[in-house]
């Protein structure tokens, strides 16, 4: 008897029809490579896959202030912020004081070193020794005062992608009521 042509091929067809309803695979033929779409699903991501590598210089602490047009030479101390959120003042009147949660002197951005009183000329060399044995030099190119009651904050802390300083000191008249001065002196300093 001989078979019907027909027949291989609604027995194919047969085949192809269950594996589309139920979903099964056809047995892979070793014979040729497996091609696998790329999967669409989404991967788990790292927790900090968005974080990007540092590229700026890491630089030491500050430990010195030295300013020779006033033979200024103080020790630094480190300065966090206050209850109020204002950044602290330094306990000793003869002592600066550098604001620790802002940059290091010497990294991008404004590094804030905050003293009492001083009355630094635009132009004049400030240097700031760090704990490595390194030092790193600015140069005045601003100098402003502000009562303390408009302090320009976002112009003192705004980002930059330069090293630069900011040195904010007492000046004005004295109120001897409060028994401090009514303003601010704020010298604005590049990286020489």
């Amino acid at each position: 008897m001989q078979a019907h042509p027909r027949i291989p091929v609604l027995a194919g067809l047969a085949v192809l029809l269950i594996i589309l309803l139920t979903g099964a695979q056809p047995a892979a033929d070793e014979s040729r490579p497996v091609r696998r779409e790329p999967s669409t699903a989404p991967q788990p991501m790292a927790a900090d896959a968005f974080r990007s590598a540092r590229t700026y210089p890491m630089v030491a602490v500050p430990v010195r202030l030295r300013i020779p047009a006033l033979h200024l030479n103080s020790p630094l101390e480190r300065l966090d912020l206050q209850a109020d959120g204002t950044v602290a003042v330094p306990k000793d009147p003869d002592i600066a004081g550098w604001y620790d949660r802002g940059p290091r002197p010497g990294q991008a951005g404004p590094a804030v070193i905050l003293g009492h009183v001083a009355r630094l000329p635009h132009g004049a060399v400030v240097k700031v020794d760090r704990a490595d044995g390194s030092t790193v030099t600015f140069r005045v190119t601003k100098v402003s005062r502000v009562a303390k009651t408009r302090f320009p904050t976002d112009l003192v802390f705004a980002p930059t992608l330069e090293p630069t300083l900011r040195l904010v000191t007492c000046g004005g008249s004295f109120d001897e009521t409060r028994r401090s001065y009514r303003d601010n002196v704020i010298a604005f300093a590049t990286s020489a």
